[in-house]
């Protein structure tokens, strides 16, 4: 190699500084088109860099056919702190309680979250909104064309998931409770 010639870099080592230089999450077709990549390398040269990271201060983050590059989260108190940012950032309750629910059953409508909460969910919905921790993610085909929620990948940023699967199981008394409540909400009053 002469002095003026650059090695050439891996895979992995492309999909790192794309995936650095984006400003949000990377459809993995789009890395494709762009590194020139078959699926079965781009795969390898994702599972490569995810190993890599593995207990370092950065991690690859996965949802669907998107990945990005984000901060561990065993960091976020320093972060945090290097951030400035206060604990008037944290979730209420009632608003953690409507997060959960999205996550666990999304897509979900405003009134399958009220059902299972047994109270409006206007406000709490309008945070996690604000705070692009749920988004739209569709409508019902149905009278009204209610809008469908789910968790967006700042949801898995905020608590440091790499994806969905890596939600905790649902404690079983939780989730009965949660089917009478809805199943409740859908029987005509008397």
């Amino acid at each position: 190699m002469s002095d003026g010639e650059r090695p050439e870099l891996t895979p992995d080592a492309l999909v790192e500084a794309l995936l650095f230089v984006a400003d949000g999450p990377v459809e993995l077709q789009r890395l494709q088109r762009a590194l020139g990549l078959d699926r079965a390398t781009l795969d390898a040269a994702i599972a490569a860099l995810a190993e890599r990271y593995a207990g370092r201060g950065v991690r690859l983050q996965r949802t669907g056919d998107s990945i990005a590059l984000v901060s561990a989260p065993e960091a976020a108190e320093q972060i945090e702190r290097f951030l400035g940012l206060s604990d008037s950032s944290r979730l209420s309750a009632a608003t953690m309680e409507t997060l959960a629910i999205v996550a666990y059953r999304q897509p979900v409508t405003r009134a399958q979250i009220e059902a299972i909460r047994g109270v409006n969910a206007d406000y709490a919905l309008r945070t996690l909104l604000a705070r692009n921790l749920v988004a739209e993610v569709g409508r019902l085909d149905t009278v009204g064309r209610p809008a469908v929620f789910g968790t967006t990948f700042e949801f898995l940023r905020y608590f440091g998931l790499e994806s969905l699967e890596q939600l905790p199981e649902l404690p079983e008394a939780l989730a009965e409770l949660a089917a009478a409540r809805a199943a409740a909400a859908r029987e005509p009053e008397r």
